[in-house]
């Protein structure tokens, strides 16, 4: 089914059950590993992948077709993810950085994170980021982004967004180099 069917099917409340099937098939690996590089932890992202899902479920008679349906998704994904930690930091009690460190601390323990010590101390230098950074900084460096389309998709200018996406990476450099 084409992604303009999808959204088709889905506002008008034909064939609901097979396109919002198609629609999860199309989207969930790339939503999950977006999710994934903010909450760090594997049964988060779950979580906060199903959120967004039942979200886009209920808003997608909202979508105008101003940006492509993946743009409208991955921020609300993105902001799925920032609610979910904000929620978790003041249910546990703790500050941003104290959350970032438990979360780091957590992933090196998570039997999900297959990535190497280099990996682990990248993902460290990353979460020293301010929000808006480390977003940028994850868009791109993993996901290969393109400025436009991050421009879409977060609200921002292109050339604030390679201003971030510049003082990020020095910063996650920097760190790197004094490890």
């Amino acid at each position: 089914m084409k992604e303009n069917e999808i959204i088709d099917h889905l506002q008008k409340g034909t064939k609901t059950n097979e396109a919002f099937q198609a629609l999860i098939s199309e989207h969930k690996v790339r939503l999950y590993w977006h999710i994934r590089t903010i909450v760090k932890l594997h049964e988060d992202a779950d979580d906060v992948l199903q959120n967004t899902f039942i979200k886009v479920f209920k808003n997608i008679k909202s979508f105008k077709g101003d940006s492509k349906l993946f743009s409208w998704m991955y921020r609300i994904a993105t902001n799925e993810s920032i609610t979910f930690l904000n929620k978790k930091a003041k249910k546990l009690k703790l500050s941003d950085q104290e959350l970032n460190d438990f979360l780091i601390d957590s992933l090196e323990s998570d039997v999900y994170f297959e990535g190497s010590e280099i990996q682990l101390q990248l993902q460290k230098a990353i979460d020293t980021l301010p929000q808006q950074q480390k977003t940028v900084f994850n868009m791109r460096y993993f996901e290969d982004i393109p400025y436009e389309e991050m421009s879409e998709i977060l609200g921002s200018s292109v050339g604030a967004l390679k201003s971030n996406y510049h003082h990020a990476r020095k910063k996650v450099e920097k760190f790197l180099k004094q490890d």
